[in-house]
């Protein structure tokens, strides 16, 4: 322990074990996601799932496809920008290390804590889908410019409810710290989400767009446009997409978690249990979430582009705005 403490207080090697500890963090999580959207999606459509490797239960799934996605040849289309074909898979996975920085695992866990965290996730939160964008534009192929242009609308129109759903809460936190914001939550006795129902809501379907999860799914939609942004890409750059999806449902549903439910704090639990406690906490909150999101996918048909932007700008951007004005008044009298 004195070893671990003496190692942490050297500012550089602390940086590279948090990082360390960051990349192994991300491939865990998305392999745990992924094989239960597999056997998730297997049990509402009544079929059996992979049962092959690792036994009848598939557990070794995933580790099979990412041996199988290194195996492949690396292709780049001739037409291709070759250069930005190349670095857009690595800026969605930069965006998805990047946002673990600022999550709040525990009391006193956390790989950094921002004077403006929230502000900071939000904002990286935004670079994977201008990887995505890349990718699009890069591909040489009008299937995937499409879908990249599709990432970018979406973006754009679902930013907005996302970012205002998020200041209610800074609002009642009066700060923008992820860990301040638990902090809050845990002196007031309550989460957030008894008080910002609505930006709950709003912020999980923005946050659904935001991933391109079903049914907003446009930038893929394979049945239009083959597989979007992805139709070109083989190997592990494509693995890096395929994991950065997955590491993002749990880093935006640990954001929601934060912002509307407590973090990794549980009422009744001792303080002292809780910093042993606290990450368990706030991952099981988590994949509720999680959950959720993929019975979301496995419920509802994708919606039409129309559809998709009358839902951002008709209905959540002025909901999410009439909430941060309620937020602010409520605030201020109280």
């Amino acid at each position: 322990m004195e070893l671990l403490t003496d190692l942490m207080s050297n500012f550089w090697i602390a940086l590279v074990l948090k990082l360390l500890v960051v990349a192994l963090i991300i491939p865990l999580i998305g392999m745990v996601i992924g094989f239960a959207e597999m056997k998730l999606s297997a049990k509402m459509q009544a079929r059996v799932g992979p049962y092959f490797a690792g036994g009848r239960w598939g557990w070794a799934q995933l580790i099979a496809d990412g041996v199988k996605f290194f195996q492949k040849e690396d292709l780049i289309p001739r037409d291709a920008d070759r250069p930005v074909f190349k670095v857009a898979p690595i800026v969605v996975m930069a965006g998805t290390v990047a946002l673990f920085v600022v999550i709040p695992w525990g009391p006193g866990v956390i790989f950094r804590d921002l004077d403006i965290g929230i502000f900071y996730a939000l904002a990286i939160s935004s670079l994977t889908t201008v990887g995505v964008l890349m990718a699009g534009w890069a591909s040489g192929n009008k299937y995937s410019l499409i879908g990249g242009l599709r990432a970018a609308g979406q973006l754009i129109a679902y930013e907005l409810p996302l970012v205002f759903s998020a200041v209610a809460v800074v609002i009642m936190a009066g700060t923008m710290s992820m860990q301040g914001i638990v902090e809050a939550q845990v002196s007031a006795g309550y989460p957030f989400v008894l008080l910002q129902l609505v930006g709950f809501v709003v912020f999980m379907i923005a946050a659904l767009a935001e991933l391109s999860r079903i049914p907003f799914d446009l930038p893929i939609a394979e049945s239009e446009l083959v597989m979007g942004y992805l139709t070109e890409y083989s190997g592990f750059r494509f693995l890096f997409f395929f994991l950065a999806e997955f590491a993002n449902m749990f880093s935006m549903s640990a954001i929601a978690v934060t912002l509307f439910l407590g973090g990794w704090h549980l009422p009744g639990i001792p303080a002292d249990v809780l910093e042993f406690a606290g990450p368990l906490i706030l991952i099981g909150k988590s994949f509720l979430l999680v959950f959720a999101m993929i019975w979301f996918r496995w419920t509802f048909p994708r919606v039409r582009q129309d559809q998709l932007q009358s839902l951002a700008w008709k209905w959540l951007i002025p909901i999410s705005l009439a909430n941060v004005i309620l937020t602010g008044v409520f605030k201020v009298v109280l």
